[in-house]
């Protein structure tokens, strides 16, 4: 029978439009309460990734200074993290194949800042956020070692 039941009067039995206009309006009042917290969710997401990208690459930071006496230069940057730096200031002890694999880029796509010395430590490593400007308000605003 394909899945409809019969009636007494031979006719298929089905859903009448009421019972689907209510379900429609409940799937509606359920869409309109979970997806705006879903949504923000992937902008905090972001930025739980960002920390965590800080996080790893500040630890690569103090390895290289473990090793050099000395974080790398703001010019020599964080490549000085991948490759032995030629420019000056020289390392001494470069661990040989680097201190990380790949430079990563924030979530949004962008290259992490580094600056040394840095306006809030002696380093500061950060990203611009999801406008990829300096400052900014919430979710815009950058995102540093110096909030870890």
């Amino acid at each position: 029978m394909n899945g409809f039941a019969l009636r007494r009067g031979g006719r298929a039995r089905g859903f009448t439009l009421i019972e689907i206009m209510v379900v429609v309006a409940i799937l509606g009042i359920l869409a309109a309460l979970i997806v705006p917290k879903v949504i923000g969710r992937s902008d905090e997401a972001r930025v739980v990734a960002t920390r965590q990208d800080i996080g790893t690459l500040m630890q690569a930071l103090k390895l290289y200074r473990l090793d050099n006496q000395r974080y790398p230069s703001t010019e020599q940057g964080l490549a000085a993290l991948l490759a032995k730096p030629s420019a000056a200031p020289l390392p001494a002890n470069w661990k040989t194949g680097g201190y990380l694999d790949r430079l990563p880029r924030d979530p949004w796509g962008n290259p992490y800042q580094y600056l040394q010395p840095g306006l809030h430590a002696e380093v500061d490593l950060f990203s611009f956020g999801a406008d990829g400007q300096p400052g900014g308000t919430d979710l815009d605003a950058d995102i540093g070692s110096w909030q870890l």
